[in-house]
């Protein structure tokens, strides 16, 4: 299979996870509305300790490195740690742009919803670097999965909005 292929059904995995997600927060977790705050402020308790991970494991390699402890550029599988680092910065900031007025936007099912977002980050996160590591195109289902739920919230807002 050659390396788009798997990449798009990598993706469209990743899509069909985002949609998962968010019909089965939507339907299944029912949050008092007046948890509201409580439930945003620790829906990225998830992604958080996923980065701890990332940043623990990257400062682990650089000490056990002689290459790199000094502060050299990260190669190999470090310089793949630090890519899905990046990477995981990016999506996060996007979250936390999004989700907040999503929660708010959705009503009752906001604070559901959103908690349901945090975790599934965490664990699209943890296949974007285990994929990364076993393969390149590997990674393509992780970060979709990423992602898309976070585009997607925001259109059902918008939605929302437009309704």
């Amino acid at each position: 299979m050659e390396t788009r292929r798997k990449i798009a059904v990598g993706m469209a995995a990743g899509v069909a996870w985002s949609f998962a997600v968010l019909i089965g927060a939507a339907m299944f977790v029912q949050l008092p509305v007046f948890a509201l705050m409580p439930t945003i402020m620790t829906a990225f308790l998830a992604p958080g300790l996923v980065m701890i991970a990332m940043v623990g494991r990257l400062a682990q390699r650089r000490f056990f490195d002689d290459a790199i402890i000094d502060g050299e550029a990260f190669s190999g599988a470090a310089a793949i740690d630090q890519r899905v680092l990046s990477n995981t910065v990016e999506q996060l900031v996007l979250a936390m742009a999004v989700w907040p007025a999503a929660a708010v936007l959705l009503g009752a099912e906001g604070p559901g919803v959103i908690l349901v977002l945090g975790v599934a980050f965490a664990v699209a996160r943890l296949a974007f670097w285990f994929g990364y590591h076993r393969a390149p195109p590997l990674r393509a289902f992780g970060f979709a999965a990423t992602f898309y739920p976070t585009v997607l919230v925001a259109l059902w807002a918008l939605w929302r909005v437009v309704i």
